[in-house]
């Protein structure tokens, strides 16, 4: 996509053909389902209804909207543009899949980073207070660690999750 950008559009400047291909790009996402010649159409036509309106994004496509090497240029984008989201959409399931792999090995490192770390003075004061708030008998903590300790008030809350639930 980069390398037709440099190729197309020579007689505007930086700003207007940035404008045009951003423009032509938001277009082309957001119809998809359509071929490049009808999305061509579509831009033609709604940018000359614009420019005899005097509303145009780009005034400057007068001069160029009917000549050839503008409408070859702005097809050629169109076209490497599609390309662009089909090769996206056929990659989304793997960019999905290294989003879930990443996410489960950062939540890995955190465990392991959790079990060499003492419990914090929360976890502590937490697992008394359940503790004495369902009459168990406390374990000894000292050695435990912080992945310990939280997954001792897990099963402390897992097992009597049914009391809150009864509360009405």
């Amino acid at each position: 996509m980069y390398q037709i950008k440099n190729r197309i559009y020579p007689d505007f400047d930086k700003t207007q053909k940035s404008g045009v291909c951003n423009f032509l790009r938001a277009l082309v996402k957001q119809n998809l389902g359509l071929t490049c010649s009808e999305i061509m159409d579509k831009f033609i036509e709604d940018e000359k209804y614009y420019l005899e309106l005097n509303a145009s994004r780009f005034p400057f496509l007068a001069d160029f909207i009917d000549e050839r090497s503008f409408l070859k240029d702005t097809e050629d984008y169109i076209k490497e543009c599609i390309k662009y989201y089909e090769y996206k959409e056929k990659q989304r399931p793997i960019i999905e899949a290294n989003k879930e792999f990443e996410k489960k090995k950062r939540k890995f490192l955190q465990e392991v980073k959790m079990s060499k770390e003492t419990p914090t003075k929360k976890q502590l004061y937490y697992y008394d207070r359940l503790c004495k708030k369902y009459s168990i008998e406390k374990k000894d903590v000292e050695e435990l660690s912080k992945l310990d300790l939280r997954n001792e008030i897990e099963s402390i809350l897992n097992e009597h999750s049914d009391d809150y639930k009864n509360v009405d």
